[in-house]
């Protein structure tokens, strides 16, 4: 039971009395006073009074409009809030006979509100006297009381007979002094009350079952129905307590003493009028009126907040009415006073400002939330009684009400408090609430998680930590790297691994827990490109400490990787493949590994990096070059030339004859020189290693694609000084027979060896000598036939000049018919049909039979000619330019001197010589 003497008051409503509009001449307008004798009234779309049995519209206007509704008197009113509807009961004819009338005012009937209905309200026979009336706002239930205990209801269309049905629903032995409906979803119940018990009443249940909900009853109009801020709940006002019931319990009551006279509800207000002094005992309906002039106190309960929002007193209350936004107080004497509410700000500021005085700042709190205050301004009230509660030492209680202004306070404001304070129990449930809320920031996180980890306490860190996926209100990465740095490396790695941060679950694992064999698992779990990452960043140390494992690993990245655990994957992706030759740095310091890997990358994938042939190549070489066992050496031996002749060298020729040269792996060396075409240094390589006869052989095998060769291979044994007169022999029989070099250039070869005597070159000599002897001869055969050709030739052009030339022909030169007339002959001595000739001939003064060969003639000695301007002219620019060698490139590049005649035969007088000069040494020597 709550004291009424302990709740505070307050004034948030403002008392003023209604006047009239202003004069016209700008006068201030007098109090507006209404007719004399109002008994009863009610609001709702405008003011509604009643007199001698008229009744009275007051608009906001406050021009007085009525209507006669009843000959004698209008007894009660209720207008209904939702429709224009108003019930009316009272008397057209003198003794107890009370009619009922319901009113559309919206329609209209001679200028007066249509009456569309009327029936008598008597239950039954017996004649009483209603005592009130209650309206559904749904117009499907009405319920009026009566003096003698009975209640009559009317269900259906309230406004029409036909529609409606009516019957009697309560009968008792006590005056009804109140009723109310109360709606609740599809529950509809009634609320009677008496002076002496309260009943609830089911509407929507059939046979309309009741219960009694308390022994003691009320006065007239001092029962009301609460709003839902009060859960609808049934007041009754009794001269000791005020209670509250529920359809079937009764609920909290209040101590608010003093004779009831009127109870009303508004907008969350309880309202009552009562006298202060206890006077006379209960009447018939326990005070509904007031007997004299007494004083009468309206009260304003806010019962949520238990405190008074406004006291004042009046004289001889008639009722109170609530309409346009304010509460309005008629009295006996005609005068109407209107309670303004005072508007939110300004009663929150006026009792904020006493309560914060007194520090009652959940009465505060209370009526912010009862006024529907903004979030802001609810937390700068929790912020200043969370000061206060600090500042008395309450550190619990402060961090209660800091915890009620996330959202809206800055959470530094309240970490610096606890800091400084060294709280950390209750900073950390500060800021355990802040990342429930998803309002938490990256320092945020860390600072709990070092509360966490400073407070030891590892249940709270686990729930943090584990909440679903779907709950997470933290930055997990903040986490992940503070709990690391703490050295809960568990803890760590499983917020890693449940939200997918594959890098820092590796971290943890290689460089703190040292757990190679689960991240290296974990790695084969991840997608491909994932996968591929972290193993270019983590393959060393992996390989470095499971070096078979991580082996194996990769050489599935490298040719068909599917993540270990997509079980549902399996088989319905094509594989993905990385590439091999990036993963060779991986195994810097595991050779036998790096081979293993490379052999399996060149036998599952023959079209594998070039990088990875011209390793794996490098690696076979050290290893047979290091090899000392000869089985094990020539095994290695073969791979290497295996490897070498699979063709995957061509592009990168050079580095494999690099590789080949450091390694001193000499079959490599000359396979490549071969394949190259190299034979000038396949032959330079067996006279580096002195092989005689393999240079003899390399002579042979490719002398025919590479002629120098020989002469290269006549230079080298003839700089020898040992005895090497039989492969000079060889070789001077193959340059013989093949005419490769001059004699002289041959016999000045071999001068620099003072072993090869003239006998070595003896037979080579007497050959030449020989063969040139008989080119000789053939010379000048061939120069006495053109001596004697020219002599004939000659001879002929002089008997053509000096004497006549007869043509004795007799037949044609082309068809070899019978020469006819006309002929045509030539000095050539070749005769022509005339139309033969000139079907045949190309030139009227040429012979077509000598012409092909005249012209073959005449095109040679233009080709002398043009090569004799040519070369003049080559020798004058050579001679004029001041850069000679731009000259001769330019002549290469144009292919002038693509054509090069070399003389190997002697004139006879020259070859005499060179054997004069030939013999004398030789005889000398002798």
């Amino acid at each position: 039971m709550a004291a009424y003497l302990q709740w505070r008051r307050f004034v948030f409503f403002d008392r003023e009395a209604v006047k009239e509009p202003p004069a016209p001449d700008g006068a201030a307008g007098k109090p507006f006073v209404l007719p004399p004798g109002i008994a009863v009234c009610d609001a709702g779309r405008g003011s509604l009074l009643h007199m001698e049995g008229q009744i009275w519209f007051l608009p906001r206007s406050l021009q007085l409009t009525g209507f006669q509704a009843y000959k004698l008197r209008v007894t009660h009113l209720y207008q209904l809030k939702q429709h224009s509807i108003l019930v009316s009961v009272g008397e057209d004819e003198e003794g107890i006979n009370p009619l009922v009338k319901v009113w559309n005012l919206e329609k209209r009937d001679g200028g007066n509100p249509l009456c569309t209905r009327i029936f008598p309200a008597i239950p039954g026979n017996k004649p009483t006297v209603v005592s009130c009336l209650t309206v559904h706002e749904n117009l499907n239930f009405m319920a009026i009381g009566f003096a003698d205990g009975s209640v009559v209801l009317t269900k259906g269309d309230i406004t029409r007979d036909r529609h409606s049905k009516t019957q009697i629903l309560h009968e008792g032995s006590y005056p009804i002094t109140g009723l109310a409906f109360r709606q609740s979803g599809k529950t509809t119940h009634l609320f009677v009350v008496t002076t002496e018990n309260i009943q609830s009443y089911t509407l929507s249940v059939k046979d309309y079952p009741h219960l009694e909900l308390d022994t003691h009853g009320c006065g007239l109009r001092c029962s009301s129905l609460s709003d839902p801020s009060q859960d609808l709940q049934f007041i009754v006002a009794g001269n000791e307590c005020v209670y509250l019931y529920q359809p079937d319990e009764r609920g909290p009551c209040f101590a608010f003493e003093g004779q009831k006279l009127i109870v009303h509800w508004y907008r969350g207000y309880l309202i009552i009028v009562s006298r202060d002094r206890k006077t006379s005992p209960k009447s018939e309906f326990a005070g509904s009126e007031a007997q004299n002039s007494d004083k009468q106190v309206l009260n304003i309960y806010d019962l949520c907040n238990k405190f008074i929002a406004y006291s004042s007193i009046f004289d001889d209350i008639v009722d109170v009415l609530a309409e346009w936004g304010s509460l309005y107080v008629l009295t006996r004497d005609g005068k109407i006073h209107v309670l303004q509410e005072k508007d939110t700000q300004t009663k929150l500021e006026a009792r904020k400002s006493m309560l914060f005085r007194k520090n009652l700042f959940e009465m505060a709190i209370n009526l912010a939330k009862s006024h529907h205050l903004d979030s802001d301004g609810l937390s700068e009230i929790f912020r200043q009684y969370g000061d206060h509660l600090y500042n008395k030492g309450n550190h619990d209680g402060a961090i209660q009400q800091y915890i009620r202004t996330i959202g809206k306070l800055e959470p530094s404001y309240v970490i610096r408090k606890f800091l400084d304070a060294q709280r950390i129990h209750n900073l950390t449930a500060y800021l355990q609430t802040l990342h429930l809320q998803s309002l938490a920031n990256a320092d945020h996180t860390t600072l709990l998680l070092n509360c966490y980890t400073k407070l030891k306490d590892s249940s709270k860190l686990e729930e943090f930590i584990k909440t679903s996926e779907s709950e997470v209100r933290f930055d997990v990465e903040t986490a992940i790297r503070v709990l690391r740095q703490a050295g809960y490396y568990s803890h760590a790695v499983y917020l890693a691994e449940k939200h997918a941060h594959h890098e820092w679950y590796l971290k943890i694992q290689l460089e703190d827990i040292k757990n190679y064999q689960e991240a290296l698992g974990y790695i084969g779990k991840l997608p491909f490109d994932q996968a591929e990452s972290n193993m270019k960043r983590y393959g060393k140390i992996l390989m470095n400490h499971v070096p078979n494992e991580t082996t194996e690993l990769l050489k599935i990245l490298c040719t068909d990787y599917r993540p270990s655990g997509d079980k549902e994957g399996l088989g319905m992706l094509e594989g993905k493949k990385a590439n091999s030759e990036e993963f060779i740095p991986v195994f810097a310091n595991n050779s036998r590994e790096l081979k293993a890997f490379l052999e399996h990358m060149t036998e599952v994938q023959s079209d594998s990096p070039q990088g990875v042939y011209d390793t794996l190549l490098e690696l076979q070489l050290q290893n047979w070059a290091h090899e000392h066992d000869e089985q094990i050496k020539e095994k290695l031996h073969n791979e290497a030339i295996t490897l070498l002749k699979s063709g995957r060298f061509k592009t990168v020729f050079d580095k494999a004859l690099v590789l080949c040269q450091m390694h001193n792996f000499k079959d490599g060396v000359l396979y490549l020189y071969e394949q190259g075409k190299l034979f000038q240094q396949i032959m330079h390589y067996h006279m580096q290693n002195e092989q005689y006869k393999k240079v003899i052989e390399v002579c042979e095998l490719y002398g025919d694609q590479e002629a120098c060769l020989w002469e290269q291979a006549l230079g080298y044994f003839a700089r020898k000084e040992e005895d090497c007169k039989e492969y000079i022999a060889a070789v001077l029989k193959h340059i013989e027979s093949k005419n490769l070099m001059p004699p002289l250039l041959v016999v000045q070869t071999l001068a620099h060896n003072s072993t090869a005597t003239l006998s070595v070159i003896k037979d080579y000599l007497v050959n030449k000598l020989q063969k040139q002897s008989r080119q000789i001869e053939q010379d000048e055969q061939r120069i006495q036939k053109y001596r004697e050709e020219t002599t004939r030739i000659r001879q002929e052009i002089e008997e053509l000049k000096a004497s006549p030339k007869i043509f004795q022909k007799t037949k044609c030169s082309i068809c070899t018919s019978a020469l006819e007339l006309p002929s045509v002959h030539f000095l050539c001595g070749h005769s022509f049909h005339q139309h033969c000739f000139e079907s045949y001939s190309e030139s009227d003064s040429e012979c077509p039979t000598c012409m092909p060969e005249n012209r073959k003639v005449m095109d040679m000695i233009r080709a002398q000619e043009q090569k004799r301007d040519l070369h003049d002219q080559f020798q004058h620019q050579l001679k004029c330019s001041t850069d000679g060698f731009s000259v001769v490139a330019d002549y290469f590049g144009r292919g002038v001197f693509n054509k090069l005649t070399l003389v190997t035969d002697l004139p006879a007088r020259a070859e005499a010589a060179l054997q004069r000069e030939l013999l004398v040494p030789a005889r000398r020597g002798t």
